[in-house]
């Protein structure tokens, strides 16, 4: 199996990659980061322009691309670049908006001139949908919405929040305009919000969409997977050059045999997790998907957090500094293990899947 990029694709990964070399440095990312509204309109609009957002979906729905490699290309050089422009939600509400044929909404995503977000996630509803509590109902022919949904990474000056809610045929999808949202900065960056609807009046966009739901999540899982990736990959860089100038005893402290060991583990633990990420990005769309992406959730959950707090350490004190960009790169790799699910949670849905896999095969 060649495991290449093709050579469309790794023209976009050297598109979206000189474009935040030369315009998203640390010091412009934090900036954005961690201030109201946790990102940039200028950077937006230059991702936009590329053609990263278009990527998003394929060509019969209005955009440039749409398969999981195409995602998982551009999610890579995000994490090597440690941009926290809220892709992630306008990835999976893009998807949706898409598959639901509104051509009226994705035309200006698409353009840059608006943001969607996904709002799924409730304080007890972790990666199982059927836990969802928010209740849709219907008031003469309009739909009103109750109940709170929480952790909406990219919430903060969305143009079209989405929100999935319980009705009477499923899991519904429904529009909120102008919502009420409190929120707050993500420990790496980021806006995040929570939202309280109290008989809320909002636009039904589908009264029953669990299967396309959880199909953007899953993409949203490969994206952060990816991300993942770039991320670690980055992060290793500056942690071998870091080595290869901090002297002791008179050398650099890379000539040590046991520091090498340890740049070797964390080399070869990247690349399970770029490996795990190839056969989830391969195998999406087919049964077994669910199955592929919540193991490579899992394990770059966990090996994000090894690897962060492994390169912490040989950094010594300067990896926590504020002004060294590693720092931001652990903080990023600890966050992701904690979005749509973390490593706990996917095994757990790993054994839903093995259980209904069972009930099928009786």
């Amino acid at each position: 199996m060649d495991f290449n990029l093709s050579e469309d694709h790794q023209m976009l990964a050297d598109s979206l990659r000189r474009y935040l070399t030369d315009n998203y440095d640390i010091e412009t990312r934090n900036a954005h980061a961690y201030a109201e509204p946790w990102h940039s309109a200028e950077i937006w609009a230059g991702l936009a322009e590329l053609g990263i957002i278009g990527a998003f979906i394929g060509e019969e729905q209005g955009g440039f691309g749409g398969s999981a490699e195409d995602v998982s290309v551009i999610f890579e050089e995000v994490g090597r670049g440690l941009c926290a422009e809220p892709l992630l939600g306008a990835l999976m509400g893009l998807r949706l908006l898409a598959g639901l044929g509104r051509s009226d909404l994705v035309e200006a995503i698409v353009a840059g001139s608006a943001r969607p977000v996904l709002a799924v996630y409730e304080p007890h509803v972790a990666c199982d949908l059927s836990h969802i509590e928010a209740q849709a109902r219907r008031d003469g022919g309009d739909w009103r919405l109750t109940g709170r949904k929480s952790a909406i990474y990219g919430a903060p000056g969305a143009d079209h929040l989405l929100v999935a809610a319980r009705t009477d045929a499923g899991i519904g999808l429904f529009q909120v305009e102008s919502p009420e949202l409190i929120s707050a900065t993500m420990v790496d960056g980021g806006g995040v919000s929570d939202l309280v609807m109290d008989d809320l009046k909002v636009e039904c966009l589908s009264p029953d969409c669990r299967a396309d739901l959880e199909d953007a999540l899953d993409l949203g899982r490969v994206a952060l997977c990816a991300e993942a990736v770039g991320a670690m990959a980055h992060l290793i860089d500056l942690t071998i050059d870091y080595l290869g100038q901090r002297q002791q005893f008179g050398r650099p402290i890379a000539t040590f045999q046991a520091l090498q060991h340890r740049v070797v583990d964390m080399l070869v633990e990247l690349e399970q997790c770029r490996s795990i990420t190839i056969a989830a990005v391969a195998g999406f769309g087919t049964q077994d998907q669910a199955r592929n992406v919540s193991m490579a959730k899992n394990l770059i959950g966990r090996m994000g957090r090894k690897i962060a707090e492994e390169a912490v350490q040989m950094h010594g004190g300067i990896g926590m500094t504020w002004e060294y960009p590693g720092a931001h790169y652990a903080k990023r790799l600890v966050m992701i293990d904690h979005q749509l699910g973390d490593h706990n949670d996917h095994v757990l849905r790993l054994l839903e899947l093995g259980g209904a896999a069972k009930g099928r095969a009786a």
